[in-house]
């Protein structure tokens, strides 16, 4: 026993130097990302002269403690209130080194900046007199300012004459319009002469101007270039202005050209190509919607072809089948077997299904970004349960919303559990699709607590005595089933909205269809036992979508890829012709014999059940498969993605018939999702539609734009960057709050 009581206070004190030190730490790495992130210009100005300290415990090595240290002076503080150790030590002036170094203007204060002489001081030596004497007003010394914001002058009038004042008489006035003038000098300082450039660095640097101004597309206004404080920036770093006229003229003109240049070099070098046709199902901007033509090649590159503006909401299927027909013979003239396939939002029955008839070598297929945006429509419009949801949720975000007894207590409510307070999303009637009606459903799910202490309230109690709708409402928050329906179908909505985003990120070749609606099939089950709903109903919606998006080409790409073959007992790697339906496995057959000519269509067979047998060599099977680590995502991902294809065309040489099919269809694109267009653009065009000279030069920003987002691979929208950031934006101010909650209980 006393032996026991002897050692426990020491394992008692090494736990809580642990504990110590783990939460210093924490707080050490937050100050450090919140430094910085500071330091490249998204913080307190502060951070450039605080650096933090981790400071260790002499016996256990252990950190005990996070200090502050000053750059300027080397003095040592708590780590407490960052803000308050700026403000104590560097604005008060302790520190005897920070006056020395240079402040934003907003640092000094308007008393310091002026100080006011006295009418009895003697007149300098230097420079003419007057009857107000010029130099009773002195200014502070502009070198404490920024080098930016300083302004020179010769004049007397900024001579440091310190403990004068005015004597309140009529000679002053001079003196006060001096000080007048002086304050509006600091308010609006001249820009200073910025550096001189050579002819060379200015050329490039317009060039970079041009460059960003186009790839913006519409993002950036021309007119913007002629806003003063731009004007004012260009002369600061010494570049001469640049007028939108010039922008829109000859350098459009020739960086549109340049362009396009390399884009059909490109097209030439490759042997074949997928036509991608986006937008002919897009959102609707005005009297214009854009539908994007772009060129997918087989070592995975797209590039831009062309802008195609549509009036109304729709177009007849006829047209867009001489769009697409026009865009494949601009490309390649009467050579038109380069062209192995179409993937469209839009159109398969009619325009893709004639073109695929009327040139039996193409693969024409329907966007899957699309299918799974559709399929969600089919579970709102043919699934009872997603009515009754949806026309409850209505009833009571409206009630919720516009009964100000009752908003008002839900505000309050919102508040104090959430800290902010705001009305339910409520779609418009007319307006009602499944986006909004997810997004109100998400919110109603959100305030399920604040919602539940309305019913406890004085306030919404009294409002139920002389209100019907408001009694349905209680009984309704009260009702567990309502909840748990409100949850699966918001659920459901999510799970395929998310995979839908996930087709329009990771764009998948057409050999990943079958298995991605075998995975929406097996989450689709999931959810059902989750939630106690029969599968039934949900599988026949499902299975309708299939159908309706479903091509042999999914079967017969998922059969040729080595990527999705299966290592059988044996050791081999073969087809997974097993994991087919008989339907889809003559599906395979039909579709080889059609994609080559009559003379091969029975050696493509053959060939086909050798592939079938024999498989792939276990050495290259396993190269194509090897997967790595993404590092900016952190998913799995093929190493090598063009494998798949370099296999057929370097190693299955025997395979001459069924090889020439394989390396033409295993590369296509299973969705036409590519490049966004800024909405600004988008109104540009509907608001100046019907000028030549403006639909030119917008066809011609949307290339330069389109071809320089496919070179990067940036498949987004500015719009989206900007959400993203502001999210990230509070996401930083929420890590530094966390850091100093957590600490401060240590």
């Amino acid at each position: 026993m006393a032996a026991t009581n002897t050692t426990t206070p020491s394992v008692d004190s090494a736990s809580a130097d642990e504990v110590t030190a783990k939460a210093m730490h924490k707080r050490y790495e937050g100050l450090m990302m919140v430094r910085t992130k500071a330091i490249k210009g998204k913080g307190a100005w502060y951070w450039a002269h605080l650096e933090p300290l981790l400071v260790h415990n002499t016996d256990t090595g252990l950190p005990k403690a996070v200090k502050l240290r000053c750059c300027l002076c080397d003095a040592v503080f708590s780590a407490s209130n960052p803000s308050r150790t700026a403000s104590e030590h560097l604005k008060r002036g302790t520190c005897p080194n920070f006056n020395s170094a240079p402040k934003p203007i907003s640092s000094v204060s308007p008393a310091s900046a002026i100080v006011v002489s006295s009418p009895n001081a003697p007149p300098p030596s230097a420079g003419p007199t007057s009857s107000f004497q010029a130099s009773q007003l002195a200014i502070v010394d502009p070198s404490r300012f920024c080098g930016e914001l300083a302004y020179t002058t010769s004049s007397p009038v900024l001579a440091q004459q310190p403990h004068l004042m005015l004597s309140g008489g009529k000679e002053d006035l001079g003196a006060l319009a001096m000080l007048e003038d002086s304050v509006k000098k600091l308010k609006s300082p001249k820009t200073s002469q910025g550096p001189t450039l050579s002819k060379t660095q200015i050329d490039s640097a317009l060039d970079y101007l041009t460059d960003w101004v186009y790839e913006s597309c519409g993002s950036v206004s021309f007119s913007s270039l002629e806003h003063p404080k731009f004007r004012a920036f260009l002369n600061q770093v010494g570049l001469p202005s640049i007028s939108p006229k010039e922008l829109t003229g000859a350098r459009l003109d020739a960086r549109f050209e340049e362009a396009k240049a390399e884009s059909e070099a490109r097209i030439r070098d490759a042997m074949f190509f997928q036509i991608a046709s986006d937008g002919w199902k897009g959102k609707n901007y005005g009297e214009e919607n854009l539908v994007n033509l772009t060129v997918n090649l087989p070592n995975g590159t797209s590039l831009y072809r062309r802008a195609v503006f549509v009036s109304g909401s729709s177009a007849p299927s006829k047209y867009a089948e001489e769009v697409l027909w026009e865009t494949i013979t601009g490309i390649c003239g009467n050579v038109v077997q380069q062209c192995v396939g179409i993937v469209a939002d839009k159109f398969k029955a009619k325009a893709l299904k004639n073109l695929e008839n009327q040139n039996h070598w193409m693969v024409n297929l329907s966007c899957q970004f699309q299918g799974f945006n559709s399929l969600i429509k089919d579970f709102t419009k043919d699934l009872p349960l997603f009515t009754t949801v949806t026309q409850n949720c209505l009833k009571l975000a409206g009630f919720v919303n516009y009964k100000s007894q009752v908003r008002n207590t839900f505000q309050k409510y919102q508040l104090q559990e959430y800290g902010h307070a705001c009305l339910l999303r409520v779609p418009l009637h007319k307006n009602l699709n499944f986006a909004s009606a997810y997004t109100m459903m998400e919110d109603v799910l959100s305030s399920s607590r604040a919602l539940h202490l309305v019913l406890l309230d004085e306030s919404f109690k009294m409002v139920c005595i002389e209100d019907p709708t408001a009694r349905e409402v209680g009984d309704m928050i009260r009702d567990v089933n309502f909840w748990n329906e409100l949850e699966a179908v918001h659920s459901l909505l999510k799970l395929v909205k998310d995979m839908a985003h996930e087709i329009e990120t990771e764009r998948p070749l057409v050999g990943q269809c079958l298995p991605l609606w075998n995975e929406l099939r097996s989450k689709v089950k999931d959810w059902c036992s989750k939630f106690h709903i029969a599968e039934g109903s949900v599988e026949k919606v499902i299975e309708r979508r299939f159908k309706k998006n479903y091509h042999p080409a999914w079967a017969a790409a998922y059969i040729l890829d080595p990527l999705y073959l299966i290592k059988d007992s044996s050791g081999k790697y073969i087809p997974p012709f097993k994991l087919l339906t008989p339907e889809q496995e003559k599906d395979v057959d039909r579709l080889i014999t059609r994609l080559v000519s009559r003379d091969e269509a029975h050696i493509a067979l053959m060939e086909l059940m050798k592939w079938r047998t024999e498989g792939l060599d276990p050495v290259y099977a396993r190269a194509v498969q090897m997967k790595e680590r993404d590092n900016l995502t952190g998913k799995m991902r093929i190493a090598n993605p063009q494998s798949s294809r370099l296999v057929w065309e370097t190693y299955l040489t025997e395979f001459k018939s069924l090889g020439k099919v394989a390396v033409r269809l295993i590369f296509l694109h299973a969705t036409s999702c590519g490049f966004k267009c800024n909405v600004s653009l988008l109104r540009w065009v509907c608001g100046h539609g019907h000028s030549r000279t403006a639909l030119d030069r917008a066809q011609k920003l949307i290339f330069i734009a389109a071809h320089s987002k496919l070179e990067r691979r940036d498949f987004s929208s500015d719009e989206d960057k900007d959400a993203e950031m502001f999210t990230m934006a509070n996401g930083e101010d929420d890590v530094l709050n966390e850091v100093l909650v957590d600490t401060s209980s240590v």
